[in-house]
């Protein structure tokens, strides 16, 4: 077995609640607990294993369009502890982990093989002013900012503009950079990069690692009223 076939776990099981089967967290780490090292076990490759962590920022940006679109702009209630652990979550796993994980080991390497380095170089200015938006939404995830009108109004917009950039931020990594790097590193050092994101993961996240943030990010919906999947499926009629 190679080092990458030794790697992450995405059983069936977790991946049933992350969908919005309805299956809770607690169930769902019973479930995961009970298939490590078993038949559940997948391979996952690098360039796989970035991209799926795209799938927690990108739940983190529906809860961002929930508070921003469906209650700040309409004046209704929410619990400001659960844009301030999303927040928490966008600076833990998305700025310090996984856009470390790039900055890194992933885009030296295309500036060294001369790929992609104008693609690079705007990816990490949108890192950098990623950080300055987390700052300013963590800086007013709270009752008394919501509710300050100059304050909501700078919360509103910083929410607005980390969507508006991130959205197509990783939409370009996950089809134009991650599919790319198998050519950029010699089959030993994509084998290698593997090793080095799992150790980095459960030296950051313990044991549970990936999976315990997706854990983490499905409480925050489940506070919001966000959880279920099939609260999202279109119901528009043509009349």
């Amino acid at each position: 077995m190679t080092s990458v076939a030794k790697r992450r776990r995405f059983l069936a099981a977790g991946g049933a609640w992350i969908a919005g089967s309805g299956v809770l967290p607690a169930a769902a780490d019973e479930h995961t607990e009970a298939g490590r090292g078993g038949e559940g076990e997948e391979e996952v490759s690098p360039p796989e294993d970035l991209m799926r962590e795209h799938g927690v920022l990108h739940r983190i940006l529906l809860i961002y369009d929930e508070i921003l679109w469906r209650r700040l702009a309409h004046d209704e209630e929410f619990p400001p502890e659960v844009l301030a652990g999303s927040a928490e979550i966008v600076r833990g796993f998305v700025e310090d982990y996984h856009e470390k994980l790039e900055e890194d080991y992933v885009f030296p390497r295309f500036r060294k093989a001369g790929k992609s380095v104008e693609l690079v170089d705007t990816l990490l200015a949108q890192h950098r002013a990623g950080r300055v938006l987390t700052d300013a939404i963590a800086q007013r995830a709270n009752a008394q900012a919501i509710k300050d009108p100059a304050e909501r109004a700078k919360l509103m917009a910083s929410l607005r503009l980390f969507a508006r950039m991130y959205r197509p931020h990783a939409a370009r990594e996950d089809t134009v950079l991650f599919p790319a790097l198998r050519s950029v590193v010699s089959p030993h050092e994509f084998d290698a990069l593997g090793d080095e994101f799992e150790h980095k993961e459960r030296e950051m996240f313990g044991e549970e690692g990936f999976e315990g943030v997706v854990a983490r990010v499905a409480t925050l919906e489940q506070k919001l009223g966000i959880y279920e999947l099939a609260s999202f499926t279109a119901s528009w009629k043509e009349s």
